[in-house]
């Protein structure tokens, strides 16, 4: 089982990987729901630690439907992010129907390679959860998807995170998110069978 810990900061990143955190997912303004953080963070965290770090690329907070200044930004920090040596990046694109965007994902996901890439919980506000989880299973490149089964906890979302689960086979990771703790997530475990699972305080309190 992966755990990888959501953190915002240096001191944070440090303490996940103290704490056991397999893997971090680095993004800045968590109360945003996270949004891309500055390159002078990722490099001192990639010089400080040795678990693997994965860095949210998401130019602004609100939708997921980008302008293509937007997706061109983004596609920079993605190089940004290579040239610095992380071992993910982590992003969503939809378009204004909340169908998966197809194209620009595609376009985001050929700029990654060849580092893994996290489709996040974009997924939860799209159309419909389980053919968008069929439509990212053909995009090669993706490596894993981050959802919360549509609900504000993973236990809450666990019935259809597991119809993602067995749609996604061996194609792609499916990670459980939505409240996930040190003090539930063997509970989780049991009830999901998940090979991941994401969380802000997944191996210690942070907020």
């Amino acid at each position: 089982m992966i755990k990888e810990a959501c953190i915002q900061s240096y001191d944070e990143a440090l303490i996940a990987q103290k704490s056991g955190a397999d893997r971090i997912e680095l993004c800045s303004q968590i109360n945003l729901d996270g949004i891309t953080p500055k390159k002078g963070l990722i490099k001192k965290i990639i010089s400080s630690i040795e678990i693997p770090i994965r860095v949210m690329i998401r130019p602004r907070s609100g939708n997921f439907d980008y302008s293509e200044d937007e997706l061109k930004l983004m596609e920079n920090d993605i190089v940004d992010c290579k040239k610095l040596g992380v071992e993910g990046v982590v992003f969503g694109v939809l378009n204004k129907d909340k169908t998966i965007n197809e194209t620009a994902t595609r376009r985001l996901v050929k700029a990654s390679f060849p580092l893994n890439v996290t489709f996040h919980k974009a997924i939860d506000l799209s159309y419909n959860s389980l053919s968008a989880v069929k439509i990212l299973c053909k995009i090669p490149g993706i490596t894993s998807i981050l959802s919360s089964g549509r609900k504000t906890t993973a236990k809450e979302g666990a019935k259809l995170i597991k119809q993602m689960i067995d749609i996604a086979k061996n194609d792609l990771s499916i990670i459980p998110a939505g409240k996930i703790t040190f003090k539930n997530i063997i509970g989780l475990h049991q009830l999901i069978n998940a090979d991941e699972y994401h969380g802000r305080n997944i191996v210690s309190k942070f907020n």
